[in-house]
């Protein structure tokens, strides 16, 4: 099992973000069907957050709204110290493709990633390098995505959480694809994101292999508060 990474390794480990996401009140039709009604819950940094429940609970749909992605038709989404329109800023949303070029090698992408999303933070994420050796890709570096398999496709695109910091990690099922080795590799990262301050909420229909995890439930009479 991989050792869960430590300060040493992280060049933005002193940085510890005063991070508290409120959800208020959410609620969110697609396609005139109300997907989640009436929905609150907070997290603060630290914290990680498994939203479980059945096939069209609303899972993906809260991840894509507090992203960002999808318009909210009631309720408040707010992040301490950040105006709302800014909140998608300080997130990473991975949703389930993985977001990767096949023409481009594994490292290029990273690079890509990197650039496009660091927006001036780039002093408190990881280097390209390091982050191919947390998820066990640097043999991999130099080859096009094109040849992966899914499951070094699925840790490709997980690697992009670390080459450019965002406090908020929102993630639909991130574990899909891997192998027990790159499960729990990925879960050091996550213990990693949530020591330095920074928290998870991952849509799962698997165990997220975090002990400390709260748990929201999606589904029939499931949109409630959550403390």
């Amino acid at each position: 099992m991989p050792k869960p990474m430590t300060t040493a390794h992280r060049p933005h480990a002193e940085m510890k973000p005063a991070l508290r996401l409120c959800v208020e009140g959410l609620c969110v039709e697609r396609g005139g069907r109300r997907v989640l009604g009436n929905l609150s819950f907070a997290l603060t940094g630290g914290e990680a957050l498994a939203v479980t429940g059945p096939n069209g609970a609303g899972k993906s749909t809260l991840l894509r709204t507090i992203a960002g992605l999808l318009p909210k038709d009631a309720g408040d989404i707010t992040l301490a110290g950040v105006a709302e329109s800014d909140v998608p800023l300080q997130t990473h949303y991975l949703a389930h493709a993985d977001g990767l070029k096949a023409q481009l090698t594994v490292a290029e992408n990273l690079d890509f990633w990197a650039s496009y999303l660091s927006a001036g933070e780039s002093a408190r994420s990881f280097p390209v390098t390091d982050a191919l050796k947390l998820m066990a890709l640097a043999p991999l570096a130099d080859i096009p995505v094109a040849y992966l398999s899914a499951g070094q496709k699925r840790r490709a695109a997980l690697a992009r959480l670390l080459v450019a910091f965002r406090p908020l990690w929102l993630l639909d099922e991130p574990l899909t694809a891997l192998d027990a080795a790159s499960r729990a590799r990925f879960c050091a990262a996550m213990r990693d994101h949530c020591a330095v301050g920074g928290a998870v909420i991952a849509a799962t229909h698997d165990p997220l292999g975090l002990e400390d995890a709260r748990e929201l439930t999606l589904g029939k009479a499931a949109n409630r508060s959550a403390a």
